[in-house]
């Protein structure tokens, strides 16, 4: 029973540490987008402003999906915190000397950070995929042709096909709905000899059974004036599941769909590299925060009588820096085919799991 009272303790505890950071740090971030959408519809002239509400509700939208990838570093340093507090009131000599080893006190923020690493994944994802495809059509649908948040961050869309008629190159400043629904479109076409017939200038573009249908549309051709329409059609053999891989967002997609996606993206012989990326990480991110815990106690069990606690706090939000940073590089590399996904993903989480536990049972046995 007695126990049991201390676990849950603790858990609260780390419960409590985890969840403050986590909300200070998707409220700077919120800020920061927020300011970021202000600029943007600060380019507009009076006629086409954009309501403050519906910004503030964009940026609600987007941020699951911006803080989703927060919850490791918001692991880390709520178990820092909690360890130092426990350590600073002297809480954790205490149950030292009551015969809980490190393993115990530790044991708590173990389960914790599998069962929020596992929630996110599950629940979480999806809902952020779900806003953020949301939020993607309202920021095309508010800001249209002068929207140029995407465009600067990732760069256009752009998609080569075959139809009917002959080949064509779109381009696309936004794809929604996971690539079924374009925004600012330029098609370049060709006939089936490879000789150019036309330039096509659409507000957008929507994928339906066989055919692109384009929204107010310009259509230019050598040697005639620019015709304009208010829908006009352009042929293609593209399927909704291949141009799904081709032009839609990995961040948009649910940890549920990535299965199907990446196995019709094989079939479609399309690169699935960003998706098998994408679907190794969240199925790792519960080791992720396990490790993270681990991490953190590597640098917060030191008595606070013994001195030293800020370089070894520091050291460790440098040591969980410089893990980030190693495993961007290694994601990098898989997205680069380098590697395998797993080897990609699962490596530099396993490696600070061994490197931690060597720590603390050195701290703990000598």
């Amino acid at each position: 029973m007695q126990g049991s009272t201390i676990n849950w303790y603790l858990g609260r505890r780390f419960l409590t540490s985890i969840l403050g950071t986590f909300g200070l740090c998707s409220v700077l971030i919120f800020m920061i987008d927020f300011v970021e959408l202000l600029r943007q519809a600060g380019k507009y002239d009076e006629q086409n402003v954009v309501p403050a509400w519906l910004l503030v509700w964009m940026t609600l939208l987007r941020l699951p999906a911006y803080t989703e990838f927060l919850l490791a570093f918001a692991v880390q340093v709520g178990s820092i915190s909690t360890l130092l507090f426990l350590s600073r009131k002297s809480e954790l000599a205490v149950m030292r000397a009551g015969g809980m080893s490190v393993w115990q006190f530790l044991r708590p923020a173990l389960v914790l950070a599998f069962i929020l690493g596992t929630l996110t994944t599950t629940l979480y994802n999806p809902l952020a995929a779900a806003a953020r495809e949301e939020s993607e059509q309202l920021f095309a649908k508010s800001f249209g042709r002068e929207a140029n948040l995407l465009r600067a961050k990732s760069g256009e869309s752009w998609l080569r096909q075959n139809g009917v008629d002959g080949q064509s190159v779109l381009t696309a400043r936004h794809a929604s709905k996971q690539g079924l629904k374009l925004t600012v479109v330029n098609a370049l076409v060709y006939d089936k000899s490879g000789q150019f017939m036309e330039h096509i200038d659409a507000q957008s573009a929507e994928l339906k059974e066989g055919y692109w249908q384009f929204e107010k549309a310009w259509v230019a051709a050598p040697a005639r004036k620019p015709v304009k329409y208010d829908t006009y059609l352009l042929s293609t053999h593209l399927t909704p599941e291949r141009v799904q891989d081709a032009l839609g967002t990995v961040i948009s997609v649910s940890f549920w769909d990535l299965p199907g996606l990446i196995e019709v993206a094989e079939k479609a012989d399309l690169s699935a590299s960003r998706l098998h990326i994408q679907y190794e990480l969240l199925l790792s991110r519960p080791l992720l925060c396990v490790a993270m815990v681990l991490l953190a106690a590597t640098v917060s069990l030191r008595s606070f009588r013994s001195g030293g606690i800020q370089t070894m706090v520091i050291t460790g939000m440098i040591g969980g820096l410089g893990f980030f940073l190693f495993s961007e590089v290694s994601r990098q590399i898989g997205v680069a085919g380098l590697v395998p996904p797993w080897a990609a993903v699962w490596l530099p989480i396993l490696l600070v799991i061994l490197i931690s536990l060597t720590v603390l049972l050195h701290q703990e046995d000598g």
